[in-house]
C-alpha cells in the first residue's frame, strides 16, 4: 500500500497545531519561563529614564577667579629694602620664572612660613597671611619706619614682589583612562585599566576643574558620571573600614542591604542629576589641598547580558542615555523586523545567503522576551515583554538596567508553525527528488 505524502504532511501539521493549541510549553526550545507581564510591574522596579537628568554647570567645579592674589603659607616673596636687604650701590636681584606664566620678580627670596609669617632682619615676625602684595609692602614699611634708626628718612625704598606661588600636591586616580595591563600571552584581554597622576596645583588653580583638565578632562564614557574627593585629613581609614563592615553585618536575609554613608572626609560631586536633587556642594568643597585624592571610578558593573535565541554575551550600557529592550536586542545582533519582531542572527544570515524570504527556524520570528532583573535584596524578578506590542504600547519598551539578563525566545505557536512549515517544505522537497528518480 503506497503512502500518500500529502496526507502524511497534513496529518503531521494538524498534530503540531493541535499540540500548540493545547498549550505546548514542553515543545518550546528554551522551555517555559514564568514571568510577570511588564504592564503589571511597578514603576519603582522599571527604573527612571536617564533622559530626565541634566548636566551640572562646569563653573561650579572651579573656584571664583580673584582679582588680586592673596598671600599664604609657602609663597616665596621677593623683598628689597634699601640698606636692610640690599643697598643703593647694587641693583636688586631679578628672578625670571621658569614656566613663563608669571611676571619677573625683584628682590631677595623670603618664604612665608607655615604660620603665615615672614622673618626679616631687625624686626619681629610679620603676619602676611591673606594680604595682597600692596598690603604686605605697607606692613613692612610701617615695621621699619617706627624706629627711624632702622630705616632713616629718605631711605624707605621697599619693593615686595611674588617670586613663586604656593602649590598644593594632589593625587588624581582615574580608573577609566591611561595605561592598561594584560595577562602574559593574552594581550587582548585587559585585566586592569587606569592611571594615577601627582599634580602640584598653584594657588588660585587648586580646584577640581583644573585637576580634571590636567589629567584628561571630564570622566570618559567608561567611567561613572561623578567625581569623589577624599580629603587628606580627617577620618582614620582603618576605623572607617571597621564601621562599614559592622553595617554590612547587620543585613538580614531577603532584605535590602543597609545604606552605607560616605565617610566624613569624602565629597561626592555628581556631574549629572535629576532636577529635584540639585547638588548642594559649595565652592569650598571643590577646592583641593595638599594630600587630597581625586577619584574617578569605572563603570565595570554597568552591563547587561543576553541569551536564548540571541547570542550569549556581555554588553556595556550607555552612560548618558537610555537603552530599551529593542536597542538591547539590536546590540546583541538581533535586527528588528518591519513588524516590530526580532529575527535571530542565524535567521538573518540564512535569509542573506538564500536571497529568499525564509531562513533560520522559519518565517515567524521570536517575539517573547524575558528581562530578568536583579533586586536590591539579591532576588530576581523575571519580566515578560511582548515584542509584537512594542510599537503600540510604550510600556513594553522596558529600559534596560545594570545586570539585567535579556532572554529572547519563541512563543509556542511560533515554534510550532515554523516546525510545521519546515516539515511541509521538507516533504515536498523530498518527494520532488523521488519523482525525478533520485
Amino acid at each position: 500500500m503506497t503512502r500518500n505524502p500529502i496526507k502524511s504532511t497534513v496529518y503531521g501539521v494538524a498534530s503540531l497545531l493541535l499540540l500548540a493549541g493545547s498549550g505546548c510549553s514542553s515543545t518550546s526550545l528554551f522551555g517555559y519561563i514564568p514571568a510577570i507581564p511588564v504592564e503589571r510591574v511597578p514603576n519603582s522596579v522599571l527604573g527612571r529614564p536617564r533622559e530626565d537628568m541634566q548636566e551640572i554647570s562646569l563653573s561650579r567645579l572651579r573656584q571664583r577667579p580673584r582679582d588680586v592674589y592673596q598671600l599664604g603659607a609657602n609663597d616665596i616673596l621677593g623683598i628689597y629694602i634699601e640698606t636692610i636687604l640690599g643697598n643703593a650701590e647694587e641693583a636688586p636681584p631679578v628672578h625670571f620664572p621658569e614656566d613663563g606664566e608669571q611676571a619677573p620678580s625683584i628682590g631677595f627670596p623670603v618664604p612665608i612660613r607655615e604660620d603665615g609669617t615672614i622673618s626679616l632682619p631687625l624686626v619681629p615676625p610679620l603676619d602676611v597671611e591673606g594680604l595682597t602684595l600692596a598690603q604686605a609692602t605697607e606692613l613692612i614699611r610701617k615695621a621699619y619706619t617706627i624706629d627711624k634708626r632702622l630705616l632713616p628718612e629718605g631711605k624707605d625704598s621697599i619693593i615686595v614682589t611674588l617670586i613663586k606661588r604656593r602649590t598644593y600636591r594632589v593625587l588624581v586616580v582615574r580608573e577609566e583612562a591611561g595605561a592598561s595591563s594584560s595577562v602574559r600571552g593574552r594581550e587582548d584581554e585587559v585585566i586592569k585599566r587606569g592611571a594615577g597622576f601627582v599634580l602640584d596645583l598653584p594657588a588660585g588653580e587648586n580646584d577640581l576643574m583644573h585637576a580634571l583638565n590636567e589629567t584628561g578632562g571630564l570622566p570618559g564614557l567608561d567611567a561613572k558620571n561623578e567625581v569623589l574627593i577624599v580629603r587628606g585629613e580627617g577620618v582614620d581609614g582603618k576605623e572607617w573600614d571597621k564601621t562599614v563592615a559592622r553595617l554590612q553585618g547587620l543585613r538580614q536575609p531577603c532584605t535590602c542591604p543597609p545604606p552605607i554613608p560616605d565617610p566624613p572626609n569624602m565629597t561626592r560631586i555628581p556631574l549629572r542629576f535629576y532636577p529635584e536633587n540639585v547638588p548642594e556642594f559649595v565652592e569650598q568643597d571643590i577646592i583641593l589641598n595638599s594630600g587630597d585624592i581625586v577619584m574617578i571610578e569605572s563603570r565595570d558593573r554597568e552591563k547587561f547580558y543576553t541569551g536564548g535565541v540571541l547570542s550569549g554575551g556581555e554588553h556595556e550600557l550607555p552612560r548618558d542615555y537610555d537603552l530599551d529592550i529593542m536597542g538591547a536586542i539590536a546590540i546583541a545582533g538581533g535586527p528588528v523586523g518591519s513588524s516590530g519582531a526580532v529575527l535571530s542572527q542565524s535567521a538573518l544570515n540564512s535569509r542573506r545567503g538564500s536571497g529568499g524570504t525564509s531562513g533560520g527556524s522559519g518565517p515567524l520570528p521570536p517575539t517573547d522576551a524575558i528581562v530578568i532583573r536583579k533586586l536590591c535584596d539579591g532576588s530576581q524578578l523575571p519580566i515578560r515583554v511582548d515584542l509584537k506590542r512594542v510599537y503600540s504600547d510604550p510600556r513594553q519598551r522596558i529600559l534596560i538596567q545594570p545586570e539585567d539578563v535579556v532572554i529572547l525566545k519563541y512563543k509556542c505557536i511560533e515554534e510550532t508553525v515554523n516546525t510545521a512549515l519546515g516539515l511541509i517544505q521538507f516533504n515536498f522537497l523530498f518527494n520532488g527528488f523521488r519523482g525525478n528518480g533520485f
